[in-house]
Order: structure tokens, then sequence, then C-alpha cells
């Protein structure tokens, strides 16, 4: 896995991008993710701002949100 700090985010990355994180507003990070075939949830939202790069988003807004569900 390859961290490549940008700009204005962080990408993750294997042989494509897989992830982003970047600070949306002061109260919540956003992590974008790309999956072929995951349903939309309430909290693996669509893309919203990150565009085609990823298909999902979680909004982050406390350490504690990190949890075994988001990881898988």
């Amino acid at each position: 896995m390859t961290v490549a700090p940008k700009k204005s985010a962080v990408s993750y990355k294997m042989k494509r991008q897989f992830a982003l994180i970047k600070p949306s507003t002061k109260t919540w990070i956003g992590l974008g993710l790309k999956f072929n075939d995951k349903a939309h949830t309430q909290r693996l939202e669509t893309s919203g701002p990150f565009g085609t790069m990823c298909t999902h988003r979680v909004q982050i807004t406390d350490v504690k949100q990190i949890d075994d569900e988001l990881v898988n």
C-alpha cells in the first residue's frame, strides 16, 4: 500500500487509489472509498464532493466512529 499526501488530502493506493481522506469542515473529516459492488447505506453515503474517484464516503465527526464496521 502506498500513502500519497496531496495538497488538501491523503490518498491510499494499491494498484489503484481506493481511499481518500480529506478535511471537509471544521467538524468532520471525509473518508472517500472506491467499491465495485457495495450498496449505499445511511453511514456509507454517495460520494458527494469526492466526485468520480470515490463511489462512497463516510463522514467522521468523532474518533469513536473509526470502529470495526468501518475498518471492515
